[in-house]
Formats: structure tokens, C-alpha cells, sequence
């Protein structure tokens, strides 16, 4: 079934012919770059990497290391989400805006190559989740390949380890925005504060981790198995949140889960 997915890959990207991917070094980007790469050669690819207020430094850099290693033509482009009509204002539907934006971007810069197509990390998961940033890609023609294919998350990460690609256990990241409750106005200081105090708490071992922003309140999500090393160092990390600005610093005994904050949107629909 994984290899019948991957052939299927490999025909829409063969149908495509030319592609500029939406590069963030995340384990969808990094497996797209790859599969079009194999299936296009290096002249007929180009990564594309927006750099913005919400898109932490280190990621920047592993994703100029990843295309490096990759062989892939890359270009780094400067992007400002807080700069966008509408954003700022973190509505249920902030994701299309940013995406509207980025592609803007994006599709100058295909017509400039000439290339045909611009693509991006779209997966299967995504079509049972809240992504407004979908309405954004139908209305500038942007396609995603993963989802046209059929492929999962754990299965992209499983083609990735076949692949040997370094990203295939990476943690899932979205933009920093993700993390800040829907109403409440977005700041470039909240945004750092976020990356910061991630920052920290990955600093004492921690993979996987969202600092959810409700206020002055953080909400941390971790992994149910890394909880314990969370309490261990509460002292520490409970210091340099509040040093950060925060002023209660909380643990979500649920744990991480993609896309949590689009919890209060399910309930003001029921």
C-alpha cells in the first residue's frame, strides 16, 4: 500500500513537471523536496524558505542545511506575517491570510523561473482538521501533492526513514502564531516570548513542546512520557518564563496535541 502511495506520488509529480515547494524543513516539506528531486531532477525544482516574525531562527537555519544536504536549489525570501490586513488580529481563519500571503510570494517567483506549479506540505491529516490556509492554496492554484497521494503522517515519516531522510522523527512544528489564543491581538514580544520560553524548555531535553499563550497565562504541552522530566525541572523553567514576561506558568495534563487551541472553535460550533 506505501509503495502503491508513493508510485501515485510520483506520477502527480511527473504530471507537474516544474515545481517551486513551500520549504519550512518540516518532515512534509523535506519529504516533498525529496520525492521531487528523485522523480524531477535538480533543474526542475526549487525550494523556497519564508523567513518571518513567526518562524524561529534555528528552523531557518536546519532548513538551509537540510536543502545543503539535499542538493536542492534553495531561496530564502523575507516575509512578514504581522504586516498582513487581518493577521494580527488572530481570527479563527488567521492561517489564510498567512497562507494568501506566502503564496503571493510565491507564484511571481514561479513565472519568473518558469516553472509550472507551486506546491506545498498539504497531507491526508489535514483535510479532517480547521486549515483555512487550504481556501488560500485553491485560490492561487497551489497544489499539494502528500494529499493528492493519499500519504499520512506516519506513513511520510516512515517513507523518510526508508529514505534516510533526518527529518522522519522530527517533531511536528507549526508557526508561532499557532500558539497564541484565537482573539487575542498577535505582538512580535509575544511571539518571541513564545520562541524563548521553547527554547528553554527543549534546553533540558524536552522534543516535543508548545508554550500555548492565553494572556499571561503559559499553558505547556508536552509529551505524556515527558511530563516527569517537565516537573523535575519546574523550578527552573517556571524562573525563566516568568522572567520572559509570564506571569503563571501551567502544565496541560492532556498533553501535546496538534492543533489544540482549535478546541474552543469545535465548542462554539456545537
Amino acid at each position: 500500500m506505501l509503495e502503491l502511495k508513493y508510485n501515485k506520488l510520483q506520477e502527480i509529480l511527473k504530471e507537474m513537471e516544474t515545481v517551486v515547494i513551500a520549504f519550512s524543513g518540516g518532515v512534509d516539506s523535506t519529504f516533498l523536496l525529496k520525492a521531487a528531486l528523485d522523480t524531477l531532477g535538480r533543474e526542475n525544482v526549487l525550494a523556497v524558505t519564508a523567513d518571518s516574525e513567526t518562524y524561529p531562527f534555528e528552523e531557518l537555519q536546519e532548513a538551509i542545511k537540510l536543502v545543503e544536504q539535499l542538493g536542492a536549489k534553495h531561496e530564502v525570501i523575507q516575509t512578514s506575517e504581522l504586516n498582513i490586513p487581518g493577521y494580527s488580529e488572530n481570527t479563527s481563519n488567521r492561517c489564510y491570510f498567512c497562507k494568501k500571503s506566502l503564496f503571493q510570494h510565491l507564484v511571481p517567483i514561479m513565472e519568473e523561473h518558469n516553472y509550472n506549479n507551486v506546491a506545498f506540505g498539504l497531507i491526508a491529516d489535514d483535510l479532517g482538521e480547521h486549515r483555512p490556509g487550504t481556501k488560500a492554496a485553491k485560490e492561487y492554484n497551489v497544489r499539494g501533492p502528500l494529499q493528492e497521494a493519499d500519504l499520512y503522517k506516519s506513513e511520510i515519516r516512515e517513507l523518510s526513514q526508508q529514505m534516510g531522510l533526518p527529518t522522519w522523527d522530527k517533531p511536528s512544528f507549526a508557526c508561532l502564531s499557532s500558539r497564541i489564543a484565537y482573539g487575542e491581538h498577535i505582538t512580535i514580544e509575544k511571539l518571541k516570548r513564545i520562541d524563548q520560553s521553547e527554547q528553554a524548555i527543549r534546553a533540558i531535553g524536552i522534543r516535543q513542546v508548545r508554550v500555548r499563550t492565553h494572556g499571561e497565562i503559559a499553558r505547556i504541552e508536552v509529551e505524556p512520557q515527558e511530563m516527569q522530566c517537565l516537573l523535575e525541572h519546574y523550578q527552573e523553567i517556571t524562573a525563566k518564563l516568568q522572567e520572559f514576561g509570564y506571569s503563571y506558568i501551567t502544565m496541560d495534563l492532556v498533553g501535546y496535541k496538534s492543533g489544540s487551541m482549535n478546541k474552543v472553535l469545535q465548542q462554539a460550533e456545537k
